[in-house]
């Protein structure tokens, strides 16, 4: 922490105060504000005036003694020009009287991220910055300090922002999703930083997915782009299904457990959830509206449900399959998958149906609803034979009203 750190920068900025490229600032916020006024009414670009650069070292002694408050500001040169070569944006130089003379020490005796981030970065040995556009232009009076101080300048990689849409940055503050909300959302980690690492960066090919150690392999700097990128939910969305769709069983159920347990169904046959969920699931979190139906059926449905066209199924059909189903599931030995197949192919030649006019009023008075993830045998099988033949008859009662 800065704060923690605090006596450590004070002696390098005073070091810079002796070297000539630091002074003490005692203005006032009122005499800033005034000055910034004075700045907009000419309609230009407010720059402190290196109006206590002059002051003598008795002035400036005087106003020690007092306790008046001040901060140091970094000594810009009004001559010459300042270059630097970013990675990215190649070579770039300012004149330095275009500078501002930046504050590097606060009036609490803090250090501005100005100051602080050139500090910390060479005390860690930081060989290569990557940061914000937002910074190019900070970079030449970053680059005087290193120079002041005599210390290696590292390499910089100044990146184009992801923006929300053409005008908008993402933010937090406005709502949008960080990293640890998308995970939480249950986004897998590497495809977040797949699809992140797609954002203003292209491999030079057509393939979308990568491993970290293939990202590690193949990125390069040059593939980058200076424009902003997008982000775009669908596509995450996408990308992480594809990473779902690639776990393996007890993959997808470890980090499927946590949702499973919202829904009401952990005490249910992982394998059969992994069968019929992989396929559909996006992200995890919408696990517990898929099988929501298994841990508590709503019984108010609408018999409209056991109505299909494309299953060529009605109220009167749906009456005579789950009067057949009941009876017979009742007597099945086995509350098994290839029994349920046999039974329900039988049946369904027995009153001379297509297996999805059988299956349709089956699933219906198992779920309730039009949409599942599986099948009936699938929920079937998940229930088990009591909870099953309990659904069935509520459907069956229904329809007979």
């Amino acid at each position: 922490m800065q704060s923690e750190r605090k006596a450590l920068y004070m002696p390098l900025a005073e070091s810079l105060i002796e070297k000539g490229h630091a002074y003490r600032c005692f203005c006032t916020k009122e005499d800033l504000e005034k000055k910034r006024a004075e700045a907009a009414l000419k309609n230009e670009t407010f720059k402190y005036d290196k109006h206590c650069l002059s002051l003598t070292l008795d002035e400036q002694n005087e106003l020690l003694a007092s306790n008046t408050p001040f901060v140091i500001r970094q000594n810009i040169p009004l001559q010459g020009i300042t270059s630097f070569t970013d990675m990215l944006f190649g070579s770039i130089s300012v004149e330095n009287s275009t500078l501002d003379d930046n504050v590097l020490i606060k009036a609490d005796g803090m250090p501005t991220y100005n100051f602080a981030n050139v500090v910390d970065d060479h005390l860690m040995a930081i060989t290569h910055v990557m940061r914000g556009m937002e910074y190019l232009s900070s970079a030449p009076k970053y680059n005087l300090l290193y120079e002041a101080f005599g210390w290696e300048i590292p390499a910089y990689i100044h990146m184009p922002p992801i923006m929300k849409d053409a005008s908008h940055k993402l933010s937090k503050r406005t709502g949008d999703a960080s990293f640890q909300d998308l995970e939480e959302k249950g986004y897998l980690a590497d495809a977040i930083l797949n699809y992140i690492a797609l954002l203003g960066w292209n491999p030079g090919d057509e393939r979308e997915v990568f491993t970290l150690k293939e990202l590690e392999e193949v990125f390069d700097v040059s593939g980058m782009s200076k424009s902003p990128a997008i982000f775009d939910p669908v596509k995450l969305t996408w990308l992480n299904a594809a990473y779902i769709r690639n776990l393996t069983q007890e993959q997808f159920s470890f980090y499927s457990r946590p949702y499973y347990l919202k829904a009401g169904v952990s005490n249910l046959d992982e394998g059969m959830l992994f069968r019929i969920l992989q396929q559909r699931v996006e992200y995890f979190s919408q696990i517990p509206d898929m099988v929501d139906f298994l841990a508590d059926l709503d019984e108010n449905y609408s018999i409209e449900l056991f109505t299909n066209k494309k299953s060529k199924t009605d109220s009167a059909i749906s009456k005579t399959v789950l009067e057949l189903v009941i009876k017979e599931l009742g007597a099945l030995n086995n509350w098994a998958e290839e029994e349920l197949h046999t039974l329900f192919a039988e049946l369904a030649q027995r009153l001379d149906y297509k297996k999805g006019t059988l299956l349709w009023p089956i699933r219906i008075a198992l779920a309730g609803k039009a949409v599942t993830p599986g099948g009936a045998i699938e929920i079937a099988l998940l229930l088990g034979r009591e909870e099953s033949l309990r659904r069935l008859n509520i459907g069956r009662k229904k329809l007979e009203l």
